[in-house]
């Protein structure tokens, strides 16, 4: 991957559903659920994974945030508000946790 000024990519948990319906009628009994708290906020440096955010959420907005963290932006041809940021879900359909994924200017 380049590195050469990359941004900097805000990840803020920002809404958690919890399907107890879905869990009850499809999903095995687990003993660990997603413990990601609503507001918790990391911060991706050179497009790489933060330390402490769920691997499987990491892969459903690894492309944006490596994305974001080039300079790019503007999904989906004027998506989001503020063209340098995305709205992604991680993939689990009981427990969805929503991310706002948003870079962060000159490196901050």
């Amino acid at each position: 991957m380049y590195l050469c000024n990359m941004k900097q990519v805000k990840i803020t948990a920002i809404r958690k559903a919890d399907y107890r319906d879905l869990q009850s009628l499809y999903e095995n009994p687990i003993e660990h659920v997603c413990d990601v708290e609503v507001g918790k906020e990391w911060v991706s440096r050179e497009g790489e994974r933060p330390e402490g955010l769920c691997p499987e959420a990491w892969k459903s907005m690894k492309e944006f945030v490596e994305e974001l963290a080039r300079g790019g932006g503007d999904f989906f041809d004027g998506w989001m508000k503020n063209p340098f940021s995305a709205m992604i879900s991680c993939n689990d359909g009981f427990r969805p946790v929503s991310f706002l994924l948003e870079a962060m200017e000159g490196g901050e």
